[in-house]
């Protein structure tokens, strides 16, 4: 046990709040990126999907290798190797001047959190010992709840001052800090016996995803998933994330360890991840568009109508355990599941006069239902393996909630862009038809074109608002539908209430076999 183990998990803290603080950044500046020159980028709605999906693909792509260089090489290396990387892809990303650069950039800095992320977790499997990692897990989880709360309130505020980049480049000096805190603090480890690395098994897993959430992306945009190259893609993407999973059963050397997945209880709480993340991300996508181009709210205001998500997240995250402890990790994660897929069901009744308290409540229980889950699955992951292939651990459950989160933004992004093209598509018969196929890309698009017209104009807005919201109920019945889902997994999968002499001592024992 690690005398300073406290001190250590609040820098790994600052590590990981940068790399999730990105994202939830990222999400108060989408309307603003997709706003033409000089004040955005003029993005597309496809582009603004790259723009997320490209961080998220890179970034979940690299985790197994980036955890397994660290178990190798030592953690603490690869930890400040990580922020080094992210931060000169932060500086570049804010001054991107397209939004190619900026899809890019975002690469980059995906690179870089890639090797921050699993290492955190391994460092503390590590300083703290087995009876305290519940513990320190759930104040982890907490730390990604605070992320999620300050990232938009930061972006809404940078926003209100600054051009766009200043979203980026705020990650330079928390880079800095953390650096020089992690030099001082951080103990190094490795693995006594490192997995060999598996460059095929990267190549084959990032292809593969990518040209899945490209087509998906595609058939979005255009609307019209029977497309030839759409089918194509997609196609090609699964055949090449087949022939990955039939190359790392047989490797000698995986970096995918498929066995892993023969424990139900361990692929229940990976799937639950993954389908959270996989509702949420497509929600959080919509709902910037919702708040700021239907509502009107400035991006500081709608990063404070976020606040309630988060302030949830904090507030029970810590504390999801004692129930845990008390109804078992079955229950606790169904109900959570049941909770986030009421509250997705909520938005598909949100209107543009919905009164903005709902929103505030329906935010507080998607938080709550999230701290139910994230916290009593990722101790279930974490204490499935031995303490030695944390890094392997933590890289799986971040994988799948990285791919679960771009398969969401692509998914639901798609059917958002699908749906909404199909209800404006009709309105926009007097506009030239070069610019009546820009206009039906989304509601930024639209918008922006019915600016430039002035008062001829003034006719697209509403038709634009009635289709967008349209458009939001169908893709959160989507979103209502994959949460439950996921309800059924862990209800079915995981284990119950442990037996009362067993409780607590031979917990990690019932976390490998089922009740």
């Amino acid at each position: 046990m690690h005398r300073r183990r406290w001190a250590i998990l609040g820098v790994l803290m600052l590590s990981l709040l940068i790399v999730v603080l990105d994202n939830s950044i990222l999400n108060v500046a989408i309307k603003t990126i997709a706003t033409p020159a000089p004040t955005g980028l003029g993005a597309t709605q496809s582009e603004i999907e790259w723009a997320i999906n490209s961080y998220t693909l890179v970034f979940a792509g690299l985790l197994f290798t980036a955890g397994l260089i660290g178990d190798r090489l030592g953690r603490k290396k690869v930890l400040l190797g990580g922020l080094v990387v992210f931060g000169i892809g932060s500086a570049l990303a804010a001054e991107s001047g397209s939004p190619g650069q900026l899809i890019t950039y975002r690469a980059v800095m995906a690179l870089g959190a890639a090797f921050v992320m699993p290492a955190t977790l391994a460092v503390l499997m590590n300083v703290f010992e087995r009876s305290e990692q519940p513990k320190a897990i759930g104040i982890w989880a907490g730390g990604v709840g605070l992320a999620i709360a300050i990232g938009p309130i930061t972006g809404g505020a940078l926003l209100d001052h600054f051009w766009w980049g200043s979203v980026f480049l705020i990650n330079v000096p928390i880079v800095l800090i953390a650096l020089a805190l992690m030099v001082w603090l951080v103990p190094d480890s490795r693995d006594p016996k490192p997995g060999r690395l598996d460059p095929v098994g990267v190549v084959l897993s990032v292809l593969g995803l990518v040209l899945l959430v490209y087509g998906i992306i595609k058939g979005g945009e255009l609307a019209d998933f029977t497309d030839a190259k759409v089918l194509a893609t997609i196609i090609a993407g699964v055949v090449v994330l087949i022939g990955f999973v039939v190359y790392e059963k047989r490797s000698d050397h995986p970096s995918l360890d498929v066995t892993y997945f023969r424990n139900k209880v361990f692929s229940a709480a990976m799937a639950a991840i993954a389908l959270v993340f996989f509702a949420l991300m497509g929600v959080t996508f919509f709902g910037v568009f919702y708040t700021q181009s239907v509502r009107g709210y400035s991006p500081l205001e709608s990063g404070l109508l976020m606040l309630p998500l988060a302030a949830a997240q904090m507030i029970f995250a810590p504390r999801a355990r004692l129930l845990v402890d008390r109804f078992g990790n079955r229950a606790t994660t169904t109900a959570g599941m049941l909770l986030i897929a009421a509250t997705l069901a909520a938005f598909a009744g949100f209107e543009a006069d919905t009164p903005i308290w709902l929103l505030e409540v329906v935010f507080f229980l998607m938080g709550t239902g999230m701290a139910h889950i994230m916290t009593p699955t990722s101790v279930v992951i974490m204490q499935a393996l031995p303490r030695e292939k944390a890094g392997s651990a933590s890289a799986l459950s971040n994988t799948f909630r990285q791919v679960g989160g771009a398969l969401g933004i692509a998914v639901l992004g798609s059917v958002l862009a699908t749906s909404y093209r199909n209800g404006i598509e009709g309105k926009l018969g007097a506009l030239p038809p070069g610019l009546r196929d820009t206009a039906g890309e989304s509601i930024e698009a639209t918008l922006g074109i019915a600016e430039k017209l002035g008062p001829r104009g003034q006719a697209l807005v509403t038709p634009a608002y009635d289709a967008f919201l349209h458009a939001m109920h169908v893709t959160a019945l989507w979103g209502t539908g994959v949460a439950l889902i996921g309800a059924v997994v862990v209800a079915v999968f995981l284990p119950g209430r442990p037996p009362a002499a067993e409780a607590g001592e031979r917990e990690p024992e019932l976390i490998s076999t089922g009740d």
